[in-house]
């Protein structure tokens, strides 16, 4: 057993030691004084570094000491590197998997997890390391700093282990209705896992929308941590430009089901529109809190109006409430009705999907048109011509044009109304 004081008296007494020793015995003093400031840019990389030199470096030392004084040391030294870089890493693997999870899509998820496992590995083996030099040692210090290594590697073991793979389907009326159409696409298409909050206010009606689309067995429990929406979208244009008819076809059979709609959607869908033979186009209006600057501009909203009438067509306008002086005579106000009973019910979801596919096959709808809101995504994705208007190019939903039929963006650049009403012609075809 090497006596603590004497070991201690060594690290820092550079004559006790050659001169590779004492290089060695630097860097570790190099690193050490880096860890109170470790929050700052670049910081932990350099000490990172230091301490894979100081590990390198002493491991090759201890092939060359000769005294036992001087293999006491380096053992030493690297029992406090090892045991610093396990837990560099168990702090390393928590960052990387935070990130991994937020990845924008569902491959770069799976790199950067495959990536934590590595660190993960490097921390077990870390740990295994320094309990047995410390071992050798046995000292009250070395076997503390071999305990916290091996704390450290349980700790990132258990990041991997416990990793989220479900991803939230939300059922509070506070987050986007639509979203909702991508999860359960995305499950359709790639088996993906999914978890509701439990005690969310639509609860239930989602449950009832994902046992309706065949979509039960996917449901885990509800834990922290789920896997980031931003894959959603890249999974579903993936499916799509596999197959796009089959995709189609898998979604309409999960959204929609083999029933008909209600005698009670349909009679509420003859007294809004029954009496108006033209054909139709809806005009999404968007009025929500979240990313305001996505919000419908009415100034907008009034020339596309136009825009539908001269071309012969009847506006419906859907979403969010909208001033009532901008809705023509010979328009379709239906906004706000997704508040209405019909669409609040135990199949409120299913309901909604029910009502674009009515007005789609019985009322002569032939296309949509709106800013970025999602409840436009769930009929485009089982057919419905659709052009969404944006400031920029999309890059979330942009991965759909050219795959999903009829979708199509269209960035506000001089001339984009002429792009609408072109494509405002080819519908009507």
């Amino acid at each position: 057993m090497v006596e603590e004081d004497t070991v201690t008296r060594m690290l820092y007494n550079e004559t006790d030691s050659g001169e590779f020793t004492r290089k060695v015995v630097t860097l570790l003093g190099e690193a050490t004084a880096l860890q109170g400031t470790l929050h700052m840019p670049g910081v932990r990389d350099d000490y990172r570094s230091r301490l894979e030199q100081v590990v390198l470096l002493a491991r090759r030392a201890l092939g060359n000491a000769g005294e036992n004084r001087e293999v006491a040391l380096l053992q030493w030294v690297l029992v406090q590197a090892l045991g610093a870089r396990g837990e560099d890493a168990r702090y390393g693997a928590g960052q990387l998997s935070r990130g991994s999870q937020r990845a924008p899509t569902l491959e770069d998820c799976e790199d950067g997890w495959q990536r934590v496992e590595q660190i993960v590995c490097n921390a077990e083996d870390a740990a295994l390391e320094t309990a047995r030099i410390a071992q050798l040692l046995n000292t009250a210090k070395a076997r503390e700093i071999a305990r916290r290594a091996e704390v450290a590697g349980k700790a990132a073991r258990k990041i991997v282990l416990e990793r989220n793979r479900a991803y939230t389907f939300h059922a509070d009326p506070g987050f986007s209705f639509g979203e909702g159409w991508y999860l359960a696409a995305a499950a359709l298409f790639a088996g993906l896992s999914i978890q509701i909050r439990p005690g969310a206010a639509q609860e239930l009606q989602v449950r009832r929308f994902l046992f309706d689309a065949g979509l039960e067995g996917s449901l885990r429990p509800y834990r922290s941590r789920p896997a980031s929406p931003k894959h959603l979208t890249h999974i579903i244009a993936e499916a799509f430009r596999t197959d796009a008819p089959g995709a189609q076809c898998t979604l309409r059979a999960g959204f929609l089901g083999d029933e008909s709609p209600s005698a009670a959607l349909r009679s509420w869908i003859d007294g809004k529109v029954g009496g108006k033979l033209e054909q139709k186009v809806l005009l999404w209006v968007r009025t929500g809190d979240h990313d305001a600057q996505r919000n419908t501009c009415f100034d907008e909203l009034r020339q596309l109006s136009e825009l539908v009438l001269n071309a012969g067509l009847t506006p419906i306008f859907f979403g969010d409430k909208v001033p009532l002086e901008l809705v023509p005579p010979s328009a379709v106000n239906l906004t706000l009705c997704w508040k209405e009973p019909l669409f609040q019910g135990p199949d409120m979801r299913r309901a909604q999907l029910q009502l674009f596919e009515e007005l789609r096959c019985r009322h002569g709808l032939v296309g949509q048109i709106g800013v970025t809101t999602a409840g436009m995504d769930g009929p485009a994705l089982m057919g419905l011509p659709t052009l969404y208007l944006t400031q920029e190019r999309n890059v979330r939903l942009g991965k759909w044009v050219g795959a999903v039929p009829g979708y199509q963006e269209v960035v506000r650049e001089p001339g984009y109304f002429e792009i609408i009403r072109t494509t405002q012609h080819h519908w009507q075809q």
